[in-house]
């Protein structure tokens, strides 16, 4: 039986998403982050009878969440591997795709994952159950080197090195096997009114590591812009600076790293054009639904 939506996780600034990408009643749609099948479902209600959507979730767990709709198609995948699966449906373009980036509610909620240190938990932090890697793995076998430039590339920590050489001493005593451990391995260095803040960053730096975020957004961005068809939409949710500047780039510049070329006549030659400005959740919704608090949605189109 399926989680209810608002239980396993509430989409974010889901009419505001779905409207920008313009559905056209047949077209072919891809929600790369199927998650609790909140935009998913949206869609699927805006789409005709011959329309298509594709979800994709390399989680096991939101395989509960599959709607029983004969248009959809669920990829248990990495979106980054989400031109392969296309070319394996023979879907060789799209009208327009989706993505609502970060941690789901659903994963900060379960104690036994350890996204939150608000849980005693194993240090896991795998959205692939089966994958290898978990941040248990980065925290005691990383060098000291290594977890500092992870700490500063992907939690922008001011004192990342100091941290890591904190994180090192003490596990040269005993392995810091659990969210716990590690909360209380570093609090000792952070300025008390920025203990919750930091320890969040740091999270998010082993999350984003863990799960390769970054490397598997670029990839996934540079499949969608070759997918999309002229005039379709690319519509994204994103919740940090990284993946919003990433998300930016891309649309601006048609490269990751923001590097722009010019024609003839000096104009951005970028396959994408931003559509309308950045939408940020009302403060009803941040009110109801704390996870859009950082929330930032970008619009772009196919030329």
């Amino acid at each position: 039986m399926a989680l209810p939506i608002d239980t396993y996780h509430v989409a974010v600034l889901l009419n505001e998403s779905v409207s920008g990408l313009e559905i056209q009643p047949d077209g072919v749609y891809v929600d790369v982050t199927f998650g609790g099948g909140g935009h998913s479902r949206e869609i699927l209600n805006r789409l005709g009878e011959h329309g298509r959507l594709y979800g994709f979730d390399q989680d096991g767990d939101s395989m509960e969440n599959i709607p029983s709709d004969s248009r959809f198609t669920f990829v248990r995948s990495n979106f980054r591997f989400l031109r392969n699966w296309m070319r394996y449906y023979g879907v060789g373009q799209i009208n327009g795709l989706i993505a609502d980036l970060g941690v789901s509610s659903h994963h900060l909620d379960d104690e036994a994952r350890g996204f939150s240190f608000r849980f005693d938990a194993p240090l896991d932090m795998r959205m692939n159950g089966n994958a290898k890697i978990t941040a248990a793995d980065i925290i005691n076998k990383y060098d000291e080197q290594q977890l500092a430039d992870i700490l500063h590339l992907y939690g922008e920590l001011y004192n990342a090195k100091r941290m890591a050489s904190v994180i090192v001493k003490a596990r040269n005593i005993t392995p810091i096997l659990t969210t716990s451990q590690l909360v209380e391995t570093v609090s000792g260095i952070m300025p008390r009114e920025r203990v919750k803040k930091e320890t969040a960053k740091l999270f998010q730096a082993l999350r984003i590591e863990v799960n390769h975020e970054m490397d598997a957004l670029a990839e996934m961005l540079h499949a969608a812009t070759q997918l999309i068809m002229p005039g379709g939409r690319l519509v994204v949710i994103t919740y940090h600076s990284l993946e919003d500047r990433i998300v930016k780039n891309m649309m601006k510049a048609g490269n990751v790293e923001g590097k722009t070329t010019q024609d003839f006549y000096g104009n951005v030659a970028s396959p994408l054009s931003m559509v309308g400005k950045i939408i940020t959740p009302t403060q009803e919704e941040q009110s109801r639904n704390p996870r859009s608090r950082s929330a930032k949605l970008r619009i772009a189109e196919k030329r």
